[in-house]
């Protein structure tokens, strides 16, 4: 029996994984430790040594039953199953500290945790927060920035945590599929949405979807509005965003999407 946190970082992510065919799959915890992205000892593992621990994956076989009345949840896993809340957790805990400045009678406030922002209301003179998204290319500078409310702006990018072994680069978003690092045109995913733990479930899955699968997610879902950046130096942005997203740096190209 689960809830609170959990609880909810479970539901929201079984539901970005049942939507984007697995794009974001919470029992990969065997491969990204395999990588060395939990404990810091990176490592190029072999196909086998892959093989073996992408086997390991078990999101399919969750059962989660909801228990409305009660806001908790009957959670079963397959002996032996390893989860990690990664992909969920900063988003997580932005939601929940806002909840606690909310109800110690906070007003307006905003909380950043590397890559993760969560608003509490407007700017304390009526303004909308502005929230400065960062350059994929130039970490020290940033690409642009958005207008929001009281949201959630979430970030993943290939530019967050890698490292580099014999000249290569690999980084920590692996694709459930091979259990590689995911290979696509995208160098950053941002997600502007309500919720701040769905937020982030939805950053990662959209960068391993890739921008065509990403935009048809958000036409099919919604809920959510997206900036995605990829390695042609392009910026695309979900058609919510028009009014609200300002490019600050011209070696970029923009380009709004329905």
């Amino acid at each position: 029996a689960i809830s609170g946190q959990m609880a909810k970082m479970l539901s929201c992510a079984y539901d970005v994984y049942s939507k984007s065919n697995g794009a974001l799959d919470l029992s990969l915890y065997p491969v990204v430790k395999l990588w060395g992205f939990v404990d810091g000892r990176y490592y190029v593992p072999t196909d086998a040594e892959i093989s073996e621990a992408l086997a390991k994956r078990c999101f399919d076989k969750m059962s989660l039953t909801s228990f409305p009345s009660s806001g908790s949840y009957a959670v079963s896993f397959p002996a032996g199953a390893q989860i990690s809340f990664a992909a969920a957790g900063k988003g997580c805990a932005a939601e929940n500290a806002i909840s606690a400045m909310r109800q110690a009678g906070v007003t307006s406030g905003i909380i950043s945790l590397g890559g993760n922002v969560q608003t509490l209301g407007q700017k304390p003179n009526g303004d909308d927060w502005t929230i400065a998204i960062q350059d994929p290319n130039n970490t020290s500078s940033y690409l642009g920035v958005i207008n929001v409310g009281e949201t959630a702006v979430v970030t993943s990018g290939t530019y967050q945590r890698y490292f580099t072994s014999n000249g290569k680069t690999y980084h920590h978003l692996i694709n459930p599929k091979n259990g590689y690092p995911i290979s696509n045109s995208l160098l950053s995913v941002t997600i502007i949405c309500e919720d701040g733990t769905m937020a982030d479930c939805l950053s990662t899955a959209m960068f391993i979807l890739g921008e065509t699968n990403a935009l048809n997610y958000w036409r099919t879902y919604g809920g959510f509005e997206m900036i995605m950046v990829n390695s042609s130096n392009e910026i695309i942005c979900t058609s919510g965003l028009i009014e609200e997203f300002t490019l600050a740096n011209k070696s970029y190209s923009l380009r709004f999407t329905e």
